[in-house]
């Protein structure tokens, strides 16, 4: 054997050098009603190239401080990171400057229940690999607004549900392939609605109200262009809301002769009345208030909403008339 092949047997043959962790965005907030009241948490973890949100949470924690709902919401943000990808490094986001500063270790823990919060939340990854900044509140709004949802869903007694898609996201969801018209193929019944077309003069106000609305419902964006956006439901149904030149410069007017209102199934009594309650923060108004939820009548349970628009939609209830009423 070669003293040249002798002397470097000990050395291993040389290797692609080792890819660097993977570098993810937490972004988390707490909030509590009366601090100690009504608390829940919000926590997302997004992409810092795409700006894309990966996964997000929200929970409601009863009542609590404001402060031990912020750190749930930290503990709740790690622990998504680390499920994604356990070798990653995190920068933290939060609004929070006295969970930020703690966590940093610049300042104290006193309280207890913080104190096991922090210790919780350096387990979940190793401390090493967490940096965490503060942010003003307006820019931790996504986190911010998970955290109003789940206190929204805890009052009102039911468990908070995620969105099922982005409308950015649905709108750029590949369309189905169209099918072959083989033999296999069932044929859909003729008669049933096929697609309702509301024009607006003003796109971005009926996309914030009406679009956020049917997205709640279970909507998801089909289409999108320069004057009008295509939302599609579970059933195929879809809607369109469209602007331009041609749409003439006068207000809708629901009780002239033509369309009065939109009708949505929304769920449980329970969920109308959180749904009901949100839509007032997406430029709804309530209708019929002293009259609800039985405005349509003491058989039915729904909620009538108004926009700025004018355009009227009513949110009805799976009931069965014996909700105490």
């Amino acid at each position: 054997m070669p003293a040249e092949q002798t002397l470097f047997d000990h050395l291993s043959e040389p290797t692609e050098p080792a890819a660097p962790p993977r570098f993810l965005i937490v972004e988390a907030d707490g909030g509590s009603r009366g601090n100690p009241g009504h608390a829940g948490y919000g926590a997302l973890v997004r992409d810092p190239e795409t700006g894309e949100i990966l996964v997000e949470k929200a929970a409601y924690l009863g009542k609590v401080s404001n402060n031990v709902a912020e750190y749930s919401g930290l503990v709740a943000g790690l622990e998504l990171a680390n499920e994604l990808d356990p070798t990653c490094r995190i920068l933290v986001k939060m609004d929070s400057k006295l969970v930020v500063e703690q966590m940093e270790g610049r300042w104290k823990i006193k309280h207890a229940d913080m104190r096991a919060l922090a210790t919780k939340a350096r387990a979940v990854l190793d401390p090493s690999r967490v940096k965490y900044q503060w942010i003003p509140r307006e820019i931790n709004k996504d986190a911010d607004r998970l955290s109003n949802e789940a206190m929204d869903a805890g009052m009102a007694g039911i468990p908070w549900v995620p969105r099922a898609s982005s409308p950015s996201a649905a709108a750029s969801s590949p369309e189905p392939e169209p099918s072959d018209g083989g033999p296999e193929q069932v044929r859909q019944p003729t008669g049933r609605l096929h697609h309702v077309e509301l024009w607006v003069r003003d796109l971005q106000e009926a996309n914030d109200s009406i679009g956020w609305l049917l997205w709640q419902l279970g909507f998801t964006v089909k289409e999108t262009w320069a004057e009008g956006t295509s939302f599609v439901g579970a059933d195929g149904l879809y809607l369109v809301i469209e602007s331009g030149s041609a749409v003439a410069d006068e207000p809708h007017q629901r009780l002239h002769p033509g369309l009065n209102h939109l009708a949505f199934r929304a769920g449980t009594p329970a969920e109308v009345d959180l749904l009901a309650r949100r839509a007032t923060s997406h430029g709804w108004t309530p209708m019929f208030a002293a009259a609800y939820p039985h405005a349509g009548g003491k058989d039915s349970y729904a909620a009538y909403l108004e926009n700025k628009a004018g355009f009227e939609v009513e949110l009805v209830a799976e009931w069965d008339g014996a909700a105490g009423d």
